[in-house]
């Protein structure tokens, strides 16, 4: 793979400008010194207005240019046009204002900038929705609080009286709304102050209310033609990836390629666009397939990723796009001829399946297609109640469905303990396990779900099951969990590693209290596989920490939601609960569970 360095574009050079003159702006009229020290022959001369309303033109400008800078280095259209809006009227305060003749020409050559290089403005918005309108309102309401607190508390030898925190945490909810507060200033600090809270808090309004009216651009989603056009393609070429089949998730955009042949499916989140395991389709058209996707992420400026591809799909990625390739990790896949109970190794499997077998417990694996609708609707209602967190997790390796009709060729293993004197809700149903097709000879590990109240052990004994019920199904292989930083792991305690290893599986290790790392590797390797190794894809090393988050929030490891006294009643997690979800989980206290 080359690497080289990426010249600095235009947009990037001028958002960092306004965000550098935006700070500058936000200390020019927030400190009273500051506009009187040596910074203020070069502050004077910057986009902003410091004259008698100096303070409150200049925090407005400040705010309003730090809000159009990340837009600007995204290159968006509508950045663009603000900041087109924004700098005449800079220069019109500042020749009214400051009579400064220098300041109007830099911000009329920064004007000018933007109109020469206007063509570099154009991406397309991202998928939003009125929710940004509720967290532009918190984030701005708080950021202005937070300012505002400032703002009142830089004047002491103005202010009249000794006022404390909760006087001036009053004045400055008064200030946003406009009105006059508990404490009073000396000279015109006053009105400087009481102009600076109210321009905060009209800021706060107006972006609000645009923020909620403005047209909605809903995420993509796959139509009934899509996924026709997909379900065709894994019928051809659905072996090749043992990810294909979750390209079928409904809340997926996908691009395809020219000819049709292949296909890459995606999310957008926080402007991230993250594409999981292979294209779709013939491995000979994948070049269109991500020619097109890497056109998509240019026209909305969002930052291209791949999240779980194979080595030949990460091959493909870097030679066609230039793109940086990691590995993530391994997927544990079982090769059903293979598998077998006997022998030293899978003794420690070997005793809790046959433990649990005395048990009681009964498992049945069958075909989705095979089951009634009756029973179909209790293990879905098993399944969503067992779900040990608010939301659903998983999007790389998780359909986040069980049952559809199309999806008849799935694999459901099911654990029971029938005579039961008290049966649960779900009756004598104890655990559930969904698997998906892979290909026409195997299935991948959708979900692991399992009544709390049931025996340790349960998504040992589902494994097992469906390894053994596998050859009468014509499956020869599976897939199971994707262990994270598996080879770290295992490098990192053989006799002879050296620090630098040891103290990489160590992080690892304290990581594994909270993201299951180490717990998930042990749990699949009881199971003897074959280890598939996973890379992500990504431009720019600086381009992971956000990947990173990005996908952690696309798999339900980090919700951006409502406070919990605005969201809607439900179900919440139960105290200790473990979480057995979608997305391949597997919890430490429960060797048997599955994360992605």
């Amino acid at each position: 793979m080359l690497r080289g360095p990426r010249p600095e574009s235009v947009p990037s050079l001028v958002g960092t400008a306004c965000a550098l003159i935006g700070l500058v702006d936000i200390a020019a009229g927030v400190f009273p010194r500051f506009r009187h020290s040596r910074m203020h022959s070069f502050a004077e001369v910057l986009p902003g207005a410091l004259g008698p309303f100096a303070a409150a033109l200049s925090l407005s400008a400040g705010v309003l240019l730090l809000l159009l800078a990340h837009g600007l280095k995204r290159r968006k259209r509508r950045a663009w046009r603000a900041a087109v809006f924004l700098l005449p009227a800079g220069t019109v305060a500042q020749f009214a204002y400051r009579h400064s003749v220098i300041g109007a020409l830099l911000s009329l050559g920064l004007l000018a900038l933007l109109v020469r290089h206007r063509g570099e403005f154009a991406a397309l918005p991202d998928p939003r929705s009125r929710w940004r309108a509720l967290a532009n309102f918190v984030l701005m309401g708080a950021g202005s609080i937070g300012l505002g607190l400032v703002i009142v508390s830089v004047h002491p030898h103005r202010t009249i009286g000794n006022p404390g925190l909760s006087e001036r945490l009053e004045h400055v909810l008064y200030g946003l709304f406009g009105f006059d507060g508990p404490i009073d200033y000396k000279g015109i600090v006053s009105g400087t102050v009481g102009y600076s809270l109210g321009s905060l808090g009209l800021l706060t309004a107006l972006t609000t209310v645009y923020l909620a009216f403005r047209p909605e651009h809903p995420v993509a989603r796959l139509t009934e033609e899509d996924e026709r056009r997909l379900r065709a393609l894994l019928d051809r070429h659905g072996g090749r990836d043992s990810l294909g089949h979750f390209a079928l998730r409904r809340d997926k955009g996908v691009v395809f390629s020219p000819s049709g042949k292949a296909a890459i499916c995606y999310r957008v989140v926080s402007g991230v666009m993250l594409a999981s395991g292979d294209p779709i389709g013939d491995v000979e058209a994948w070049p269109g397939a991500i020619e097109r996707f890497m056109d998509e992420a240019k026209a909305h400026s969002w930052t291209p990723a791949v999240m779980g591809c194979s080595e030949t799909g990460g091959e493909v990625w870097t030679r066609e796009t230039g793109l940086d390739a990691l590995e993530l990790g391994d997927e544990a896949v079982v090769d059903v001829p293979d598998f077998s109970l006997r022998g030293r190794a899978m003794r420690n499997v070997r005793q809790m399946v046959t433990r649990i077998e005395r048990a009681g417990y009964e498992t049945r694996v069958r075909r989705v297609r095979d089951l009634s609708e009756g029973e179909l609707a209790r293990i879905r209602d098993a399944a969503d109640d067992w779900r040990g967190t608010d939301t659903e997790r998983g999007f790389s390796m998780a359909l986040g469905r069980i049952g559809d009709p199309a999806d008849g060729d799935s694999v459901v293993a099911t654990a029971h303990k029938p005579g039961e004197a008290e049966p649960g809700p779900y009756g004598d149903l104890k655990a559930v396990l969904h698997f998906v097709p892979w290909g026409t000879d195997g299935m991948s590990l959708d979900l692991m779900r399992r009544d709390r109240g049931a025996d340790p052990g349960m998504n040992e004994l589902l494994i097992v099951a469906a390894l053994h019920a596998a050859p009468a199904l014509g499956v020869v292989r599976v897939s199971l969990n994707f262990a994270m930083f598996r080879s770290a792991l295992a490098r990192g305690e053989r006799l002879g590693a050296g620090p630098v290893l040891r103290g990489w599986r160590g992080l690892l290790v304290f990581l594994s209290r909270w993201f299951q790392i180490e717990s998930l590797y042990r749990f699949n390797a009881k199971f003897q596989p074959r280890w598939e190794p996973r890379y992500v894809v990504f431009r720019s090393s600086g381009d992971l920490p956000r990947i990173g988050f990005a996908a952690m929030q696309a798999e339900g490891f980090v919700t951006l939601s409502l406070p919990l006294p605005l969201r809607r009643p439900g179900r919440t997690r139960r105290p200790g609960g473990i979480d057995d979800h979608a997305g391949r989980a597997t919890a430490p206290s429960d060797p048997g569970v599955r994360t992605a």
